[in-house]
């Protein structure tokens, strides 16, 4: 992650933050005034990622911290850790109390109180999750360039980008969902729905979690470089005229860094200072075009 990516998921999470607390009081106010299970399982999710931007916020600073004796490599992956518990929290907090209120309201039916006010609330809290996940929207887009969104979602190593697109997706979801469900409630006098639509936001959230959960997984137990920084990578090897062969070359991502380990198979007619030259030179070269590459290890060998 360069200092381009760590600014646009800072931003990220600030939008995402703000939204969601103004979200979560609106929705509390809502819940309070009509009984609405629906209203209340949102509400709860908006709190918890509230809290869950924070954390996103912790790990982000906390993964720029420098190496040290006890972690040569650095914090990186500290980013990693705090993004699998937002993950975490997000299926339990959300997901699993949305279920749990949900049942609670279908065994236990309550009437609901002027339900109007919980659908204007709703529609405005669409509107405002819908402006955060555009300002997450166009922080993506301005990494990813000419990457298709699919593919730089399918590849993508930055934890709190992903993180924050799940949740918002996964808000705005519910929302839509608390507002289709409320209504029906509304117009039918059927408390049921509103039960229902509860149950439904938590399958939603347990969803996205899982998701989430999956992709923090792999990063954790560590994952290679981004396709297009490898393949760089080879390309700057391969274009060096007194390189014969790249025997093997691998990345490990250590959250904003990678780490690059490669063997080659040096002309044979060179000497030992022409190729100590030849692949300091080359560190240098693939440390300018790839600045993200924080440690470079070039191997001269005749075969892997």
């Amino acid at each position: 992650m360069t200092v381009t990516e760590s600014g646009a998921s800072a931003k990220a999470i600030l939008y995402a933050f703000l939204a969601n607390l103004g979200i979560a009081l609106s929705k509390t106010w809502a819940a309070l005034h009509t009984g609405s299970g629906s209203l209340l399982a949102e509400a709860i999710h908006s709190y918890a990622d509230s809290g869950n931007q924070v954390l996103l916020f912790i790990g982000l600073k906390r993964s720029q911290r420098p190496a040290d004796i006890e972690h040569p490599l650095g914090y990186g992956k500290a980013t990693y850790f705090w993004s699998f518990i937002v993950a975490m929290l997000l299926f339990s907090v959300g997901g699993l109390f949305s279920i749990y209120e949900g049942a609670h309201k279908w065994l236990h039916p309550e009437p609901l109180s002027q339900p109007w006010v919980g659908l204007v609330v709703l529609a405005l809290a669409i509107v405002l999750e819908a402006l955060s996940l555009a300002g997450c929207l166009r922080e993506i887009g301005r990494l990813r360039g000419e990457t298709p969104f699919r593919d730089w979602l399918r590849h993508t190593r930055n934890a709190e980008l992903v993180v924050v697109f799940g949740e918002d997706i996964a808000a705005l979801v519910g929302l839509v969902i608390a507002l289709t469900f409320l209504g029906l409630a509304t117009v039918t006098g059927d408390t049921a729905f509103d039960a229902v639509g509860s149950i439904v936001i938590g399958v939603v959230l347990v969803i996205v979690s899982g998701f989430i959960s999956v992709r923090m997984r792999s990063l954790i137990v560590g994952r290679s470089a981004e396709p297009e920084l490898r393949h760089l990578i080879d390309r700057l090897i391969d274009e060096d005229e007194a390189i014969d062969e790249l025997l093997n070359s691998i990345t490990m991502q250590f959250g904003p860094d990678v780490m690059l380990a490669a063997k080659i198979r040096l002309r044979p007619t060179l000497s030992i200072n022409e190729a100590i030259e030849h692949i300091n030179a080359l560190e240098q070269r693939i440390k300018h075009r790839a600045p993200q590459i924080k440690w470079c290890f070039i191997e001269p060998d005749v075969e892997d």
